[in-house]
């Protein structure tokens, strides 16, 4: 488990230029991170299912001054191949290029014993945390590729690293993204400028940990705009040469 620079401090415009996809970016970490990117100079494209979530991550965005950000309206659990080909399709005629993306979605599902799990519910986590990252890297690597240094972003969790009970599809889901990831890392090492690596953001104050912990008291936890020095970290440039990484947020 690695962890940032304790020293880290992102330059104000490390992102200038850069088109970065962040999936998940209607609340919580994905909201925060679409925002920290924009703020360092990014143009951020906002994937997720509900529009009202988007637009007001995009008024936060565009009220601040940056860079205008786009929406890309998308229910990951029931998008086909096709429907990730489109959005690459759609990223290269807009906008020329991609230079990042932040796999941020993610379902929780229900946390309850393997012989008692509902076998949709499975398929669902199963779908939105591996199959779509999957998906929307396949159909983006080709674009990412084009440019001079890309990063993919996988969101991590303890439980991937070693099964708990009681963590179901959630557990598998993260534990294969992170292999997704390792795969992706190796497959691009050499002769591309992509990176991929994985950022666990341990305890933070965000709608899926008061679903999984709901007696927890969320003033106890660190906030999504703490970890955000790790988001640009792997984002950016700084994290050049650095790849097939777990990371810790803090």
């Amino acid at each position: 488990m690695k962890t940032i620079p304790a020293d880290y401090r992102p330059a104000p415009d490390l992102l200038r230029d850069r088109v970065i996809l962040v999936t998940g970016a209607g609340s919580g970490l994905g909201a925060e991170a679409a925002k920290t990117y924009a703020a360092h100079g990014a143009t951020v494209i906002l994937l997720g299912p509900i529009v009202r979530e988007l637009e007001m991550v995009y008024d936060a965005i565009e009220g601040a001054g940056h860079s205008q950000p786009a929406i890309y309206p998308m229910d990951l659990e029931g998008a086909h191949y096709q429907h990730h080909e489109e959005l690459a399709a759609t990223i290269e005629r807009e906008f020329g290029r991609l230079d990042g993306i932040l796999h941020n979605a993610a379902l929780l599902g229900a946390r309850m014993m393997i012989e008692q799990f509902d076998l949709k519910l499975w398929a669902r986590v199963m779908q939105i945390n591996l199959n779509a990252p999957f998906m929307l890297s396949r159909a983006c690597l080709p674009l990412l590729r084009q440019a001079p240094d890309a990063a993919l972003i996988f969101s991590s969790d303890a439980v991937a690293r070693h099964g708990k009970a009681y963590w179901g599809a959630y557990g598998a889901s993260k534990a294969a993204a992170d292999n997704l990831m390792q795969i992706i890392a190796d497959e691009t090492e050499t002769n591309t400028s992509v990176r991929a690596n994985s950022l666990d953001p341990g305890p933070v104050a965000t709608p899926m940990r008061r679903l999984a912990f709901p007696g927890e008291d969320p003033r106890t936890l660190p906030q999504p705009a703490d970890l955000m020095p790790a988001y640009l970290y792997l984002m950016g440039p700084d994290s050049q040469g650095v790849t097939g990484e777990i990371f810790q947020a803090r």
